[in-house]
């Protein structure tokens, strides 16, 4: 099941949101998890590029959502739901506990550190068009690239995520993180030109003249622990992906800066856990009608 964008310029979904969370306060559980359903898939997708890990994207997606259970009675309609809700997503992304993959608290010098120091192989010519072999580069891609994004602050990191893969416009920007469209605008512009200064000196997708090539280090990012074969982390489900679901950018981008962010856009949109049924219990346990009413 899909739904429109939340992200998008003008949300579809606000008035059929503002109507569930009305049904919601009057005491209706089926409203409350139908509210669920319809976000947290983007809320995990925005996770899954903050803190890199598909296990630490779902913890956070649970407490952003539990923190909407709680806190839904004080919802007033006096804003788009969209605001309400994404703003508390992006607090909660920008003050939670690191992640396991923020644990290093890696710089860009630092990661082209790492890349450089990681065994290269090239694979025969047979081997390399082997299905499971494209499958395995196509994760150490995935892989690599997302961890660059961990590099950025996380500030910067989460600017980016909205503005250049998730491609919302800098008035939806600057009224999520509340700030000024000029300020989105600004950080934005310094999250891209620290992104493509070391993408355009160190990776090899858009300029071929970089030696750093995801089949040659496929095999060390195996050796080394950053990939299993057995448990692939990011093209489980290479079904849908970002481009596909978010609108088009209705200005032109740098040509440099948007070739390298093409890569993160063709990032899996990822099918979110049930957090519905996983939270089910939570509400059956609480006292869930009191919670709404004066």
């Amino acid at each position: 099941m899909t739904y429109p964008n939340p992200l998008a310029e003008e949300a579809l979904t606000d008035a059929e949101d503002q109507y569930l969370v009305r049904c919601v306060q009057s005491g209706s559980k089926e409203a409350l998890e139908l509210l669920i359903a319809r976000h947290q898939r983007w809320i995990y997708n925005i996770a899954l590029r903050m803190v890199c890990l598909p296990q630490d994207a779902e913890d956070a997606t649970q407490e952003v959502l539990i923190k909407l259970l709680t806190k839904l009675s004080t919802f007033r309609g006096e804003s788009q739901f969209r605001t309400w809700l994404y703003r508390l997503v992006i607090n909660h992304l920008l003050n939670m506990k690191r992640a396991r993959a923020e644990a290093k608290e890696m710089t860009f010098e630092d990661y082209g550190r790492e890349l450089d120091s990681t065994p290269e192989a090239d694979l025969a010519a047979p081997d390399s068009q082997r299905p499971d072999a494209q499958l395995l580069i196509e994760e150490a891609k995935i892989g690599c690239t997302s961890a660059m994004l961990l590099c950025l602050t996380r500030e910067q990191r989460l600017v980016y995520v909205l503005g250049e893969i998730f491609g919302v416009t800098d008035r939806v920007g600057a009224e999520l993180l509340d700030i000024s469209r000029d300020s989105f605008r600004q950080k934005l512009a310094r999250a891209r030109r620290d992104l493509y200064n070391f993408m355009q000196g160190k990776c090899g997708l858009v300029k071929a003249s970089n030696p750093c090539r995801c089949a040659k280090k496929m095999q060390g990012f195996i050796q080394l622990g950053y990939l299993d074969p057995q448990n692939l982390l990011f093209v489980r489900e290479r079904m849908v992906q970002v481009r596909e679901v978010t609108e088009k950018r209705s200005e032109q981008l740098d040509a440099f800066y948007d070739a390298y962010a093409e890569i993160h856009r063709n990032h899996p949109f990822h099918n979110s856990p049930d957090f519905v049924a996983s939270l089910r219990s939570l509400i059956e346990r609480t006292n869930f009608q009191s919670a709404f009413e004066a």
